[in-house]
């Protein structure tokens, strides 16, 4: 008999966070190209700040970082170098207080705490993203970063996934019924007959509801919450 493959938490919600933040240079993470990096220019500009969430303040220099981390998870490993643009930084930014908010409300609680053995297989997995160990290191030069700073960064991540898959996975649970209900709307589609498809289906109408409430839960969150919009890229965001 064959075994439905239980979908990882990580994936869906940030399927869930994508579709209530979505990046603006998505098309050439998709199409896995990236415009060309542009020139460094001469001096380098001072950090500035992006926005300040519950009183804890983000840097430029942070959320393109971020942005970047985000989108080689996703395997657009071109974003390691590409330009990123005002869009692109507003969806990004979403992600981002989605995250951070998340893990504030439990570190207060003193909840959902990352394994180590957990933090290191993500850290792994995005190092692998990267053609050779040089180039993974020359993402982090040319970030200003290190492994240390990677690191929370995926377990930030790690962090607001479980957190907010614990909070809807048992709403987003699709019965028999429903998927039933869905095949017999949709049949012509589906010439091959219920039981042939009844698991893909549930499935589909599993992730499409999981999508809809992360959207719902993290749009709740940042609403709730005392978050300050400071560049002007990002305060066009909320209007």
């Amino acid at each position: 008999m064959a075994v439905r493959r239980r979908h990882r938490p990580g994936i869906l919600v940030l399927a869930g966070w994508l579709a209530v933040a979505p990046f603006g240079a998505g098309a050439w993470a998709q199409a896995g190209e990236a415009p060309e990096a542009p020139r460094a220019a001469e001096g380098r500009e001072i950090d500035r700040v992006v926005a300040i969430i519950e009183g804890q303040v983000l840097t430029r220099s942070e959320l393109e970082f971020e942005t970047r981390v985000a989108f080689i998870e996703r395997g657009a490993v071109q974003a390691a170098v590409a330009p990123l643009d005002d869009e692109t930084l507003r969806g990004a930014l979403e992600l981002v207080i989605g995250q951070r908010l998340q893990v504030l409300s439990a570190d207060r609680l003193e909840a959902f705490a990352a394994e180590q053995a957990e933090v290191e297989e993500r850290l792994g997995r995005f190092r692998e993203r990267f053609e050779s160990e040089e180039a993974f290191q020359a993402f982090l030069a040319r970030s200003g970063a290190d492994v240390g700073q990677l690191s929370e960064v995926l377990e930030r991540s790690v962090r607001a996934e479980r957190i907010l898959d614990s909070r809807i996975r048992l709403r987003a649970q699709v019965t028999e019924a429903e998927a039933k209900h869905y095949f017999q709307q949709h049949a012509d589609e589906y010439p091959q007959g219920y039981e042939a498809v009844k698991g893909r289906l549930r499935d589909k109408l599993f992730q499409e509801r999981y999508k809809a409430l992360a959207a719902e839960e993290l749009a709740q969150v940042r609403d709730s919450a005392q978050v300050r919009r400071v560049a002007p890229f990002a305060r066009e965001a909320r209007r």
